[in-house]
């Protein structure tokens, strides 16, 4: 589920006037929606409403927006969602600017969640100081974290990621190994050859995985959810690298298959009849399906016209009871 929100929180008429020039100079430049939030006594039809209290406001949405950028004290900012904060890999990044726009300082989610790269936009756009407090950022090296967030991608632990960043900030030699194709040369294993006794791995899965689901009317999310699982087990495929199901257009009020899109929490994309017929000689044809669609295939066309396209269908059809499965990988290095 994707994040494209920014919510401005402030309090004071100055802040409105600031939270209004952030929006202004950061919609021009780049593809995000702002809500600017504030008091009811400065509130107009650019604002939303601050109805009891911050606190209350972000309880519905603190974890549906991007990022939070709190025009107020920074112990504002951090008794408002101190009791919303899960985990850096989920939370939304929050920044705090003063008043005057001479500071801009990141709080939480600084690398996983984008914080300190907002940041940096944000005071580039003020002409503001960006203050960055992480230890990887400060000494000018980047963090396993960052890169993760840099190529969309899922690490496989925080703990791990923690100790190899470490190790880079530390200035000790690190090497990432990355197959020239992953989708044509993605390891089952890697053997390393080094005489220290211990060394510290983390891996970051890429989003490149694309589902195309098939299925009965009114097939359970459950039934749908244990499909896919069993897909990504049988090739080995780790669920963290799942980055969006599709289907046709005549399923997209199948609640099963949007409550499962929002169980893996990745983007369900719908994709019409005419576009699957474009391709869908490409695929293994079902007369059943014909006859009742009109089209030849469902999951395999959807698999590969949810993704970005170039890459490979690994699975063109697993079949359960009553749904089907695709499964493409896309290519993650030469097309960018």
């Amino acid at each position: 589920m994707s994040k494209n929100k920014i919510g401005i929180i402030t309090v004071t008429k100055k802040g409105i006037e600031l939270g209004k020039k952030i929006k202004k100079l950061y919609l021009e430049k780049y593809n995000k929606d702002i809500v600017i939030f504030t008091l009811e006594k400065f509130s107009d039809k650019e604002t939303e409403i601050i109805e009891i209290s911050i606190k209350d406001t972000l309880k519905d949405i603190f974890q549906k927006y991007f990022g939070f950028i709190f025009i107020t004290a920074t112990g504002i900012a951090v008794r408002s969602i101190a009791s919303f904060i899960e985990s850096k890999d989920i939370d939304p990044c929050v920044l705090v600017v003063d008043e005057n726009g001479n500071f801009v300082i990141p709080i939480l989610s600084g690398h996983l969640g984008g914080g300190n790269n907002l940041t940096k936009e944000i005071g580039s756009l003020l002409n503001s100081i960006p203050i960055l407090t992480t230890s990887s950022d400060i000494s000018g090296k980047i963090a396993v974290d960052t890169i993760a967030m840099k190529i969309n991608g899922k690490l496989e632990s925080l703990e791990s990621a923690k100790k190899v960043t470490s190790l880079i900030v530390a200035g000790e030699k690190i090497e990432i190994k990355v197959p020239e194709n992953i989708s044509n040369e993605n390891p089952k294993g890697i053997i390393i050859i080094s005489n220290q006794k211990n060394i510290e791995i983390t891996q970051i899965f890429p989003k490149n995985i694309s589902i195309g689901v098939g299925c009965k009317r009114g097939t359970s999310k459950e039934k749908i959810i244990s499909a896919i699982k069993n897909s990504l087990e049988k090739y080995n495929l780790s669920e963290k690298s799942l980055k969006v199901i599709g289907t046709v257009d005549i399923k997209k009020d199948e609640i099963g298959i949007i409550e499962a899109s929002k169980y893996f929490n990745v983007d369900l994309k719908i994709i019409s009849k005419n576009e699957i017929k474009k391709i869908e000689g490409k695929f293994q044809k079902s007369e059943f399906v014909e006859k009742t669609l009109g089209i030849g295939a469902v999951s395999g066309p959807c698999a590969m016209l949810a993704s970005r396209k170039k890459g490979e269908i690994i699975a063109e059809k697993i079949k359960y009871d009553g749904i089907t499965i695709s499964i493409f990988q896309e290519e993650t290095r030469k097309d960018g």
